[in-house]
């Protein structure tokens, strides 16, 4: 069973390693689904984990119909990750009408190899996911990220399984969303995967010991910048097992 975390900073990234996962996904803005992290987010990650580090190629949050302007930065993007020798990518575009836009998506690809590349939840999005997988196994992604387009992998396992099936071995199907403690084993068992994706979350207080009482929140619901977003290796360590048991 192959463990990813998705991680929003160097933190969360070396607790990643700490509770042994396989690879991380590293993207930044929890709260729009993930976003393109920094350069220098991605460079200090890359030199201080030794996992696999997949970097989230996505220009903003919103939907995945992208102006020529934001494609480009999706290009550049990638460029840079080549430059840091991170492992792979993260990317998806659509177009209006909901299918994949091979085009986009294969100029992409064919910039970043040889990195290895996986659709995200974009995939989700789709207007048929029999279409959109075959659509992503013709233009070349290595791996889907998918919550059988339901909110959570739990609802979608069914059709996760689907896909497995129907895939057969041509691309890698990876379950992800809601995936926790309680849930991961329902979803190996229902869908039959040798992946998972999951955030392993924890919050830890601020070491700030002042605190402006005038301000409530910088830009965030009240109080919130005072609680610190991180991965618990423990977890990482307990649903690990848990998807391992359910596999056999």
């Amino acid at each position: 069973m192959t463990i990813e975390i998705v991680v929003y900073n160097i933190e969360s990234a070396l607790k990643a390693q700490e509770g042994q996962a396989d690879r991380i996904e590293l993207c930044d803005n929890p709260g729009e689904g993930g976003t393109t992290p920094s350069y220098g987010v991605i460079e200090s990650v890359r030199q201080h984990v030794s996992l696999d580090v997949f970097v989230m190629i996505r220009p903003r949050g919103g939907d995945f119909h992208y102006s020529s302007y934001e494609f480009h930065c999706m290009k550049r993007d990638i460029d840079q990750c080549q430059r840091l020798s991170v492992d792979g990518v993260v990317f998806g575009i659509l177009n209006p009408d909901g299918t994949l836009d091979k085009k986009r998506c294969k100029e992409l690809i064919d910039r970043a190899r040889p990195l290895k590349v996986t659709c995200h939840r974009a995939f989700d999005m789709t207007r048929n996911p029999f279409e959109a997988l075959e659509d992503c196994i013709e233009v070349g992604f290595d791996r889907i990220l998918t919550a059988g387009q339901q909110a959570t992998a739990s609802k979608g396992a069914d059709l996760i399984g689907q896909l497995i099936q129907k895939a057969n071995g041509r691309i890698a199907i990876m379950p992800g969303s809601g995936v926790n403690e309680n849930t991961v084993q329902e979803i190996v068992r229902k869908s039959g995967t040798k992946e998972i994706h999951f955030s392993a979350t924890a919050f830890r207080e601020s070491a700030m010991q002042y605190r402006n009482p005038n301000i409530a929140g910088m830009g965030s619901e009240e109080g919130a910048e005072f609680k610190l977003r991180t991965v618990d290796p423990q977890r990482v360590k307990t649903i690990r097992q848990l998807a391992k048991e359910a596999q056999r």
